[in-house]
């Protein structure tokens, strides 16, 4: 039987970012140091694939530190603690690795020289996302405020209008942030921006490939996890310029195939936590149900990689 041609459009960059990277290798390298189990507070990146195959590995995923044995290592997420958990790590003298992404580290950076200056910090973010109570988190209870979107910022009791900074969640859609600061902006003209964008280079890239992958395709996959901030915010921005159908899906055996009858071209991607691997089984997938050419759009060449904490590269 003759499979239909279905021309594939293939996002680059795509799936894992430089920090993502580094956590997964954190918690690898933990357990060839120290052996299992090694415990891991809160998902070390927002995919149950990577998860799982951590867990077989010896890691032990928990919620809290209060969850740990003082006896054994324990490494926090890629999205960044709150200060206190830290602090609670040393008292109970545990062995800690800190996986935070240093783009996530340098927006805490920022708030708390922002907070030194004397200036009350608001969030743009997703309220109970791990990095913006991570975020949070760095400074007194009070001396962040959080906004989601362009109507929470005329709700905003400030301490001083003339002495306010700001800072982002760093997977937020580019668009929608524009939207939130430029409201900020109106409301406190003094305010005070990063001094360099705080979404990731990662975050900004993959929107900007599904920007330009949405006028050509029917349809579009973004291969990520329902708690991954950046990956549904590449469901949105495909969403927004232009394609009617933007869908996220975990795995190969999400897709609706369905839904996809009759398309043309259908355009792919991965969020920053997805690793390759299921991108490569979503295309095994549509090349044994369609003949498939697969065109790739690259948009940007990444090179960035973080270092592993010197701890880890240390003997025993």
């Amino acid at each position: 039987m003759t499979k239909p041609p279905l021309i594939l459009y293939l996002a680059a960059p795509r799936g894992f970012c430089a920090g993502v990277d580094r956590a997964i290798k954190i918690v690898e390298m933990a357990l060839e140091k120290w052996g299992a189990p090694v415990y891991v507070r809160h998902e070390i990146v927002h995919n149950r694939f990577v998860v799982e195959g951590l867990k077989a590995k010896g890691a032990v995923f928990v919620e809290e530190l209060d969850d740990c044995p003082p006896d054994r290592p324990v490494i926090f997420s890629a999205h960044g603690v709150p200060k206190a958990v830290p602090a609670e790590a040393e008292r109970r003298q545990m062995i800690y690795v800190d996986a935070t992404c240093p783009l996530v580290s340098k927006v805490h950076i920022e708030a708390e020289r922002h907070a030194e200056a004397g200036l009350q910090i608001v969030m743009i973010g997703h309220a109970g996302h791990p990095e913006t109570i991570g975020t949070m988190g760095q400074l007194p209870p009070g001396d962040v405020l959080l906004v989601e979107r362009p109507e929470d910022v005329a709700r905003l009791a400030v301490r001083d209008p003339a002495r306010l900074a700001y800072v982002t969640q760093t997977t937020l859609s580019i668009d929608d942030t524009a939207e939130v600061v430029a409201a900020l902006v109106a409301r406190f003209p003094a305010i005070v921006g990063p001094h360099k964008e705080d979404i990731c280079y990662a975050t900004t890239n993959r929107q900007e490939a599904v920007k330009a992958m949405a006028p050509l395709v029917d349809a579009i996959l973004v291969i990520g996890a329902p708690n991954s901030s950046n990956s549904r915010r590449l469901v949105e921005v495909g969403a927004r310029a232009g394609c009617s159908y933007s869908q996220l899906v975990q795995r190969a055996v999400d897709i609706d195939w369905r839904a996809l009858q009759g398309a043309g071209s259908v355009g792919i991607t991965a969020g920053a936590s997805a690793p390759e691997v299921l991108v490569r089984e979503v295309l095994d997938a549509f090349g044994a149900r369609f003949d498939v050419t697969v065109e790739q759009v690259e948009t940007a060449v990444e090179r960035v990689e973080f270092k592993v904490p010197r701890v880890l590269r240390e003997p025993v």
